[in-house]
């Protein structure tokens, strides 16, 4: 029988005023944006529906905007009956996962990312640390570029793993120069400046990840009702204790997205349901593996039609 995976997008999905139908026509969607308002203290919701984008853009706004939009589509898709046998999700679409495997309440799980923004945007001083895409080389090559300029005093690491040819490093803004010119004198078809506010998911998160240590030590945390495939490790993951050590692994360590796709594959996994805004996670999942079945859903219309597709399927 085949298997589901619901799976979470991370930054960059996000634009103003997701969720929108969803608040119009759901009472349990306005609640819970009006919830996370609360939580945070600020008006999220407002933001999220009039922007403006370069404020939405903050990461520290980001990723619990995200969150919110994510986690009320994966409620409404569970009360139309659609469950997912694992979870998993891209960097800061983890914690959207650990909330819809009820590791983390709503509330928390909201607060906790809103944290985890503020910490990612202070770790390193502005300016001082990018990301850049590189395509056409594989991970093992551009691991030992990365190693390689290291070595001569500028931090860089591959940052998210995330299809075969598509790999995003991470670091010190003269490693990501050194390094992207290495891996174009290897043979990369193509290097892309990504428009990002600091070196995330490198060694240079390490001050965050302790101070993001000290943010879920207060929070309680739950054994996993569904199993969660963890970014660092692409391996299912249930307790409590686990996943609290790796979400503090998380800020530093690369996203192994291919590693984590190809997993879900072997545990039976067939058909992927993007649950939140933007397509970003479907198009690495087909380049990935092409025989999987990946739908979409980001807005009141396309609930309805996954979930009737999905449901037939039983």
């Amino acid at each position: 029988m085949s298997k589901i995976a619901f799976v979470f997008p991370g930054q960059g999905s996000q634009t103003v005023g997701m969720g929108a139908d969803l608040i119009a026509v759901y009472p349990e969607a306005k609640e819970m944006f009006e919830t996370a308002d609360s939580r945070l203290s600020f008006p999220l919701t407002e933001l999220i529906m009039n922007g403006p984008d370069e404020t939405l853009k903050r990461t520290e706004n980001t990723q619990p905007a995200l969150l919110t939009v994510s986690a009320v589509l994966c409620a409404l898709l569970e009360k139309q009956g659609v469950k997912p046998d694992y979870l998993a999700g891209h960097s800061l679409g983890e914690y959207s996962a650990l909330h819809a495997a009820g590791v983390l309440g709503f509330e928390d799980a909201v607060y906790a990312v809103r944290e985890r923004g503020l910490l990612m945007e202070a770790a390193v001083p502005a300016g001082k640390g990018t990301m850049a895409a590189v395509f056409g080389l594989d991970a093992e090559q551009l691991k030992n570029i990365c190693t390689a300029v290291s070595e001569q005093g500028e931090s860089v690491q591959t940052a998210n793993i995330n299809c075969p040819g598509q790999i995003v490093i991470s670091g010190t803004v003269k490693g990501i120069e050194k390094a992207s010119k290495r891996a174009e004198e290897a043979g990369a078809h193509r290097v892309v400046p990504l428009s990002v506010s600091g070196p995330f998911h490198s060694s240079l998160m390490k001050p965050a990840a302790e101070k993001m240590r000290e943010v879920l030590d207060a929070l309680p945390i739950k054994d996993a009702l569904v199993p969660v495939i963890a970014n660092s490790t692409a391996l299912e993951e249930t307790t409590a204790e686990e996943i609290r050590n790796h979400l503090i692994e998380h800020l530093y360590s690369p996203v192994r997205w291919t590693e984590s796709v190809e997993r879900l594959n072997q545990l039976g996994v067939d058909t992927f349901v993007e649950v939140g805004p933007g397509k970003v996670l479907s198009g690495l999942i087909r380049k990935i593996n092409r025989k999987l079945t990946v739908y979409q859903v980001s807005d009141a219309e396309s609930l309805i039609n996954v979930s009737e597709k999905l449901k037939e399927r039983v």
